[in-house]
């Protein structure tokens, strides 16, 4: 099951009289909770394109696609159990940030910090999720959250 939930405020503006309210410009962030399985990674790829579309973010979204389809595939590798997978995209005033969050604490491999021979094997089919997210982000990262773990990346505007 999908639950998608926006971020909105109203402002209240009082000049001379009685109070406006504004509608705020497009949600500045979206949160949706992805099922723990294959089917989650053409999903959020197609929530990432349309998050940062409605949210007129200047980033790459071809590279957000890619990136968002490398941590939520990590996510449902690499996690056991039904828990949903989370989906965060939030604009920010230089680009955008993506975060995937699951129930495994254990910090992704070698996201922030790889080894010297962390080259992957040109033949096997697994092991670049993780350098592409290195090399075509502006930065990367994981945080412990209540639940396990937050696995983001950064792009800027293009």
């Amino acid at each position: 099951m999908l639950k998608i939930r926006t971020v909105e405020s109203r402002i209240s503006c009082c000049l001379n009289g009685p109070p406006a309210l504004h509608e705020p410009p497009a949600p500045a962030s979206w949160r949706i909770a992805l099922p723990h399985t294959a089917a989650a990674v053409p999903i959020a790829r197609a929530l990432v394109r349309t998050a940062l579309t409605e949210i007129e973010s200047a980033a790459d979204t071809d590279t957000a696609e890619l990136l968002t389809a490398e941590l939520v595939a990590n996510a449902v590798e690499h996690t056991a159990g039904e828990e949903p997978i989370e989906l965060v995209i939030e604009l920010l005033p230089s680009g955008c940030q993506v975060e995937v969050h699951d129930s495994n604490p254990l910090p992704p491999g070698n996201l922030t910090d790889p080894a010297p021979t962390s080259e992957p094997d040109p033949w096997q089919e697994h092991g670049r999720g993780l350098l592409l997210i290195r090399t075509l982000s502006s930065s990367c990262g994981h945080r412990p959250t209540d639940s396990g773990k937050a696995v983001w990346f950064t792009l800027p505007a293009a």
